[in-house]
């Protein structure tokens, strides 16, 4: 009986926290972009008479307006040349803008060679063939030699982890797994990882190669 109550009360917990979690954390989000916006709304408010909620919406409002603009303007050659100058004069006078704004690139998805929110779902055995050991890994370069850069994510946060320079052996591609299934596995600890790795693709065969 203490069990089967146990169960149901773990059951709860699995529905609840999570949602629980999500509300945390768009509560933290919520309250960073208010304070970082505060001082604009502060002016909008006393400028226009506007309560600090209106305020807050049409500052927020005007601040994506203005990333779009600038979006379209970086999509432009003259847009991107001064892009490039403001980068470059950024990078010499703030301490860690080249590394911050390289991370940020990746992230987004705007890198020009490797990306690795589009990276390809692999397993790695980053200990070399002779060791049986593999990990789930997002493969993020490709090198002129047939070589991989992956990306070894840890469970069960797998926004922390390591980068190894593979050789093509040591690399079996997950073919139809897609990168949201692949990183749900980190984040279940491995939960679910049988159905991955049930798809990978022979030690060195890449997915160009044409059916296994």
């Amino acid at each position: 009986m203490k069990r089967h109550v146990l169960l149901i009360l773990l059951g709860g917990l699995a529905v609840v926290l999570p949602a629980a979690l999500m509300l945390m954390v768009m509560q933290w989000l919520f309250v960073l972009v208010t304070d970082l916006l505060r001082p604009f709304t502060q002016l909008l408010s006393r400028a226009a008479g506007l309560n600090d909620v209106v305020a807050l919406i049409a500052v927020a409002a005007l601040m994506l307006a203005t990333c779009f603009f600038v979006g379209l303007a970086v999509r432009t050659r003259i847009g991107r040349w001064l892009h490039e100058v403001v980068d470059v004069g950024l990078a010499k006078v703030v301490p860690g803008y080249r590394a911050t704004s390289g991370l940020v690139r990746e992230l987004l998805g705007s890198g020009e060679h490797s990306r690795l929110l589009s990276g390809e779902p692999a397993l790695a055995r980053i200990h070399g063939l002779e060791s049986p050991v593999k990990v789930t890994a997002i493969v993020t370069s490709r090198h002129a030699d047939g070589g991989y850069t992956v990306y070894v994510p840890t469970a069960p946060f797998p926004t922390s982890g390591f980068v190894y320079h593979l050789p093509p052996e040591c690399v079996e591609f997950l073919p139809g797994v897609s990168l949201e299934t692949a990183l749900r596995t980190v984040i279940a600890c491995g939960a679910g990882s049988a159905e991955v790795v049930a798809r990978r693709v022979p030690v060195g065969r890449d997915l160009s190669a044409g059916p296994v």
